[in-house]
């Protein structure tokens, strides 16, 4: 079974490129043999469960790509089955960029990226934008969050890619830093508080 975002990614002029270069051999029979990556597995629902941010990527009608960058609460990019991933898109700078490219072209992309552990995964398929359902958008509120939900956003996964961690630089969020730093303020004021009792 082929590997279905090779379908997708390598395009005639990806295989010219990759013919030119020496790579495409390889590349074929990589493609040709292993599983198809075309829907969620539990693995990755998994990596996407600790995600606080993501590059959501689609395609204007003049043919240019834009990205953007999504961030909220863990979790907020949910798994809805297999094959449909869903977040609420807040208002932000009413630009509506998002929304109105995917009124003319669905073709969208997700670079999901976990710097700590040095991971990314590549999600390629067709997004499209809900509103005025409220069961969906109940579906994807995150729990204490004021802000109001414009609309919901689902994606419809076509093809996955895993990569390696080659340059990818480990960066730690907030969050992550404040935990590794509890223990060690705790540690730093029992010291002081040791000191101090000799001091006296």
């Amino acid at each position: 079974m082929p590997r279905k975002f090779g379908e997708i990614a390598f395009t005639p002029e990806v295989q010219a490129a990759q013919l030119q270069r020496g790579s495409r051999q390889t590349y074929e029979r990589y493609i040709a043999n292993g599983p198809a990556n075309d829907s969620i597995t539990p693995q990755i629902a998994e990596f996407i469960a600790h995600l606080d941010g993501f590059y959501l990527g689609t395609v204007s009608s003049n043919g240019y790509p834009y990205i953007q960058f999504r961030g909220g609460a863990t979790g907020f990019l949910k798994v809805l089955n297999e094959k449909t991933l869903g977040f609420a898109d807040f208002s932000g700078n009413v630009q509506y960029i998002t929304v109105g490219n995917l009124s003319g072209e669905g073709k969208a992309f997700l670079f999901l990226m976990d710097y700590r552990h040095r991971q990314r995964i590549k999600i390629w398929g067709r997004a499209e934008y809900v509103e005025g359902d409220s069961a969906l958008i109940k579906q994807l509120r995150i729990p204490d969050y004021p802000a109001e939900i414009e609309r919901a956003i689902l994606f419809h996964v076509e093809a996955v890619s895993e990569n390696c961690p080659q340059h990818i630089p480990i960066r730690y969020s907030e969050t992550e830093v404040a935990a590794m730093m509890t223990p060690l303020q705790a540690r730093i004021a029992e010291l002081e508080q040791m000191l101090s009792d000799r001091i006296q």
